[in-house]
């Protein structure tokens, strides 16, 4: 028996007036709420408008090169020298759009290398942390403190944090799978209106666990 075009889509009607559908239209299960992907975070700088004045000359302005996950934020193709008193790290790349206060985000192993040892902070707290100098294209500035090692973290939607029973400023465990997999502690949970689920760690932490970008894993409540 030859199937014509016409029989296909006779067959492919009736389908659809019985209420059934070709599998590829069938709906996908629920997406599990405690599986989060995961952002890798290279150095980075987020500049204050003083600095950026100063770096790049009065008035400039951040050029949008590629948007980040979290609402408003995009990588610019702007970027900087850090110098310690060690040595120097170029090509840092400036996140957007700029800040009140000027932060570095490096690594444990950038902070030998630039010969600096910046605490491990979350995001914003700045204080009495560490220091060098920064450098562009049109003059440089010499930061007192700025300097951090990001703690690990999961910014959550507020409606993803309640599926799970949780709210910001929790911390929670999350379980890594794969042959480098474990456990990772003591890790923030950043809820607010304005977030897009997604936890953030260092390139360090991503090569001891095995992950890159999008990978999932999984929010374990303490």
């Amino acid at each position: 028996m030859n199937i014509t075009t016409p029989m296909i889509e006779r067959i492919v009607a009736e389908l659809l007036a019985e209420g059934r559908a070709p599998a590829a239209d069938l709906a996908q299960p629920a997406k599990d709420p405690a599986l989060v992907p995961v952002g890798v975070s290279n150095r980075h700088i987020h500049l204050s408008r003083p600095d950026m004045d100063i770096l790049f000359g009065p008035g400039a302005t951040l050029t949008r090169m590629k948007a980040m996950k979290q609402p408003g934020q995009y990588a610019a193709k702007e970027t900087v020298t850090l110098r310690g008193p060690k040595g120097e790290i170029g090509k840092v790349r400036v996140l957007g759009p700029l800040r009140k206060d000027t932060q570095i985000e490096v690594s444990v192993a950038d902070g030998f290398a630039l010969g600096i040892k910046p605490p491990m902070r979350m995001s914003g707290k700045l204080e009495d942390s560490a220091g060098l100098t920064v450098v562009g294209p049109k003059g440089a500035v010499v930061k007192q403190s700025g300097v951090i090692v990001a703690l690990r973290h999961i910014h959550m939607a507020p409606a993803d944090a309640a599926r799970l029973g949780l709210r910001n400023g929790d911390s929670v465990d999350v379980e890594v799978s794969g042959p480098r997999g474990g456990i990772m502690r003591h890790v923030a949970i950043r809820s607010d209106e304005v977030s897009a689920t997604e936890m953030h760690i260092d390139i360090e932490e991503a090569n001891a666990f095995g992950l890159k970008n999008d990978a999932l894993v999984r929010v374990r409540k303490v």
